[in-house]
């Protein structure tokens, strides 16, 4: 492994460089997944269950080709997640992830998605549930290379912060060298609207159930396409439970 990062490094900016160096030297050097051209690639990315969780992975897209990445992050201490994609000719990324931490859990999610040929798409989505004192930070950027005409990139970032004390960092960033692109990307950050919380508590629910409802529908969004019932729904209710409580 190459000498560990310190904030120095943008992409480690908001970083648990202490918690970082303990998972350093036992992470293994990054492979290329290859995809083949116009096949499909799902992968779900459950919780480790480990207080440090250090992930990293790169996939290289073929023409036509499509990859499917869920995500879920709640590592009590330190969760990191480093994504490297590079899409050809009209292929197609979809990342649908959250990051859930309560305490004082750092969580983030560092994404680079490269469009090096025309008519590739990519979509993004990102949400955040932290309280206590946790930190949760996405930093995401989308290169779009000259020649890559007819791209479509989208980012959609949005925290909740159920404390005062909790923090969410968002930086999408666009790096565009071609002409005829449609690229966007947005990010909020906000607290559950008291009014909902007052109307699901009027009907029964004690506080912690309430929030924990409200924001199962803030996150359960993401895994719309999966059954109801899927592992990565199931961890993110218990986790929402658990900072909720």
């Amino acid at each position: 492994m190459t000498a560990l990062p310190t904030r120095r490094d943008e992409a480690f900016r908001y970083a648990d460089i202490a918690a970082l160096g303990e998972a350093w030297d036992a992470l293994a050097p990054v492979e290329t997944t290859q995809i083949a051209a116009q096949q499909s690639l799902q992968q779900i990315w459950l919780p480790s269950g480990n207080d440090i969780d250090v992930r990293r992975a790169n996939f290289d897209v073929a023409a036509g080709a499509t990859l499917d990445l869920f995500l879920l992050a709640t590592a009590s201490r330190y969760g990191r997640f480093e994504i490297d994609v590079t899409l050809r000719e009209g292929a197609a990324f979809a990342l649908d992830a959250a990051m859930i931490g309560g305490g004082s859990a750092t969580l983030e999610i560092v994404t680079t998605v490269r469009h090096v040929e025309r008519d590739a798409s990519s979509r993004q989505t990102v949400r955040s549930v932290l309280g206590d004192t946790a930190t949760g930070s996405y930093l995401g950027k989308v290169a779009v290379a000259r020649g890559a005409d007819g791209t479509d990139g989208e980012q959609s970032v949005k925290a909740m912060l159920l404390n005062r004390g909790a923090t969410a960092n968002a930086k999408p960033e666009l790096e565009i060298y071609a002409d005829d692109v449609k690229c966007a990307h947005g990010a909020t950050v906000g607290e559950l609207d008291p009014n909902q919380l007052f109307y699901a508590m009027a009907r029964g629910m004690d506080p912690a159930t309430a929030k924990a409802v409200l924001l199962d529908g803030f996150v359960g969004g993401l895994w719309d396409s999966l059954d109801e019932d899927s592992a990565i729904a199931a961890a993110a209710r218990a986790a929402l439970r658990e900072v909720t409580r």
